[in-house]
């Protein structure tokens, strides 16, 4: 892997590291408001009790400690970047007891496993984090099994995503921030019409298809909306880490002007768009 890319994936690494707690403390919220994009997913994959899946990028462990309940025969390896989101995932497996998976942190860029291991694979909101989207795509359809199914989740436009645009269109209108390198993670790198269809075509999946999944964020109010995407969206962390309090206190002051006009009577609950992308080898 080229050093630029290697970068890119130690950043990652550190990232979420960092982050874990955060999302353990919110982990019931988010997984709340990203279970329609699983449960596309899941039903794309048309499972069988007695399939081995592979889950890239599962954070906390989702969708994959749900798809291990419906594959009871089967069994589930759910793998991140990160040992610290791993550990949060073996945590939520327990409690649930869901005991047909293993993690394992890895890169999906070198994916430990043999060719022709896997009769799914689920991915859901991973492609904009990886270095390097195609290789990434190319490991998964290699440890797919002939006919196995793949189905992935990506952010659909800014324009169709207000609960991640309120604060981040705020914080940019207030602060210089330095364009990211080519081919840095980004929220929307995958969003344009046909560009996951499309690489999934480039990897040799056939039958690639994209469907449009909506969500609602339902955080309730302003104020939790604010403390939890200051914990778990590292954009807006690190944006706010290189400013001085006044002015983090004029993008706060901003950011609830802004979801305060949509939500006037409070009960906030913020559309989203996501696009699933399903394919086979």
């Amino acid at each position: 892997m080229e050093s630029q890319l290697e970068e890119i994936r130690e950043q990652q690494k550190a990232s979420w590291d960092k982050f874990s707690p955060g999302w353990k403390k919110w982990d019931t919220l988010m997984m709340g408001f990203l279970h329609p994009m699983g449960a596309e997913i899941i039903r794309l994959l048309q499972l069988k009790s007695t399939d081995t899946v592979l889950d890239i990028a599962a954070g906390t462990g989702e969708p994959g400690l749900t798809i291990a309940s419906l594959v009871p025969k089967g069994k589930v390896i759910i793998t991140d970047l990160s040992e610290d989101m791993l550990e949060i995932a073996k945590e939520n497996a327990l409690l649930k007891g869901i005991s047909n998976i293993e993690t394992k942190a890895c890169d999906v860029c070198e994916l430990p496993f043999e060719d022709d291991t896997f009769d799914a694979i689920s991915c859901r909101f991973g492609f904009m984090f990886f270095p390097d989207m195609l290789m990434a795509a190319k490991e998964m359809a290699r440890v797919l099994k002939p006919g196995g199914r793949i189905a992935t989740a990506v952010w659909n436009g800014p324009e169709n995503n207000f609960w991640i645009t309120a604060t981040m269109d705020t914080i940019k209108k207030n602060i210089t921030l330095p364009p990211p390198p080519p081919g840095a993670p980004g929220m929307f790198r995958c969003a344009g019409d046909g560009f996951m269809t499309n690489l999934f075509t480039q990897a040799g999946l056939k039958n690639v298809s994209q469907t449009e999944v909506t969500g609602k964020l339902k955080i309730q109010t302003t104020e939790t909306y604010w403390t939890m995407m200051t914990e778990v969206a590292a954009p807006i962390v690190a944006a706010l880490s290189k400013t001085d309090e006044a002015t983090k206190a004029k993008i706060k002051k901003e950011v609830f002007e802004k979801i305060n006009e949509r939500y006037p009577e409070g009960q906030v609950a913020i559309d989203s768009s996501a696009l699933v992308i399903y394919g086979e080898k």
